[in-house]
């Protein structure tokens, strides 16, 4: 069985309005967290932290203590784990890539888990609230 690996983040920014978590349209059209495959020589954050500014043009800031790992199989005789981080947003004006982003959005809480496409993000999401509630106080 062959093995593959990427790596995300959960990303959040404050606003005056709350907290806002950053969601990704695949070019596939399913709603998710940025992420992408690790390359030779990289770390899980250095992987996550690329394939965000490739993705959508910001910058981040990763949050000690939140590493969540999901695996599922993509297709026959291939397991995938993805490891996510919590983020903060610290800048840039966002881009999608056009090769793999049609679109992001900035969504409260309750818009997050509502449009996210697959319930194993649902469960990371709820996951990395979890952590900021106890962990942050937010």
């Amino acid at each position: 069985m062959k093995k593959e690996k990427s790596c995300g983040a959960v990303i959040y920014r404050n606003t005056e309005e709350g907290i806002r978590y950053l969601v990704i349209r695949q070019v596939q059209g399913h709603w998710c967290f940025p992420k992408g495959h690790i390359e030779k020589g990289e770390t899980e954050e250095e992987t996550a932290e690329r394939e965000i500014l490739e993705e959508t043009g910001m910058s981040v800031s990763f949050v000690n203590g939140f590493r969540y790992v999901l695996s599922y199989s993509p297709q026959e005789n291939v397991m995938k784990d993805v490891v996510y981080f919590l983020a903060e947003y610290l800048s840039g004006e966002g881009k999608a890539q056009e090769e793999e982003v049609s679109t992001f959005a900035w969504m409260d809480e309750a818009q997050t888990a509502y449009t996210l496409t697959y319930e194993n993000d649902r469960q990371l999401f709820a996951a990395a609230r979890k952590f900021m509630q106890e962990e942050k106080g937010v």
